[in-house]
């Protein structure tokens, strides 16, 4: 089993009248990369600032490596809370240089090769900042995270901003980094973001949370096919899927009125036709459903 590196209990964030976080309780184990997924002014940040020690908590806590909450954890975190804010003139080597000093680690020329070479920006390492494309930019960000070998790596937004190329650059990253075993939390508001990248997911609203698990438990990935169908007469169609022991109503879908039914993984398109057909009813639509992370979030949003 793998170890927990953050446990957070009912964490919570007031500013005056303003609820920002609520009562937030998640827990983090190793090698995760776990998402925090919400609209914009969901709390997100604020949560990773309380995290990070940049933002004090009403109430609630929270705990590093079952560690608490203690300065010393931080030199095993490696963070991105903000746009990156580095020397213009200056090289990506010369300002990954700099951090290392402000962070008091080790930064001699192969720790900063080391990063360069993982976000791929080691053949420009002589290169100005000015003249970095924001992709690059935020890529050279996450080099400065990296360095020290950090257990944890907590980014907020780190897309934000970018073109596609730029943000299938830094989504690609993210995925390696995952792979090498590193745990890595993330906030972002993009759902194909959160859906591609990570292992977990937490959905907030309005500072509260609504949801978390895997993100195959979150949308619904069962051992099943979701089909999609459709009929003149719905009350018949849901009466005959409610007798079958095999078949249950998924969820009705917004569009067009129509049903969305789980069946046995093995069951195929014409055996569906032929047994509503059978049944007396003729379906006037039949399509695979693919559930997402999107579909999941909005109703999950809707419903709360």
């Amino acid at each position: 089993m793998n170890k927990r590196v953050l446990e957070i209990r009912n964490l919570s964030k007031n500013y005056k009248n303003i609820k920002a976080v609520s009562e937030l309780s998640l827990q983090v184990n190793e090698k995760m990369v776990y998402g925090i997924l919400g609209p914009n002014g969901s709390g997100k940040t604020t949560t990773l600032g309380m995290l990070l020690g940049v933002v004090n908590q009403n109430q609630g806590s929270y705990s590093w490596f079952e560690n608490g909450n203690k300065d010393e954890n931080r030199k095993r975190i490696g963070s991105l809370l903000e746009t990156p804010n580095f020397y213009p003139y200056l090289t990506a080597e010369q300002n990954l240089e700099i951090t290392a000093k402000i962070k008091e680690i080790d930064g001699d020329s192969s720790e900063i090769d080391r990063v360069l070479k993982m976000v791929d920006l080691y053949e420009r390492r002589d290169s100005k900042f000015k003249t970095f494309s924001l992709g690059m930019k935020q890529r050279l960000a996450i080099a400065s995270a990296l360095l020290g070998e950090p257990e944890v790596l907590v980014l907020d937004e780190p897309t934000n901003g970018l073109d596609p190329q730029g943000i299938a650059e830094i989504r690609d990253l993210i995925i390696d980094i995952g792979k090498k075993g590193k745990t890595i939390i993330i906030a972002s508001h993009i759902l194909d973001e959160i859906e591609k990248v990570c292992t977990h997911c937490a959905i907030l609203k309005n500072g509260k949370l609504l949801r978390t698990g895997t993100i195959d438990e979150i949308i619904g990935n069962q051992e099943s096919t979701l089909v999609k169908i459709g009929a003149e007469d719905k009350m018949l169609l849901a009466e005959i899927v409610n007798s079958n022991p095999e078949m249950t109503i998924y969820k009705q879908s917004a569009v067009n009125d129509l049903m969305i039914i789980s069946v046995s993984k093995n069951t195929k398109s014409d055996q569906i036709n032929r047994y509503f057909f059978d049944k007396g009813i003729v379906l006037n639509q039949l399509d695979v459903y693919n559930e997402s992370l999107e579909n999941q979030f909005l109703d999950i949003i809707r419903e709360s």
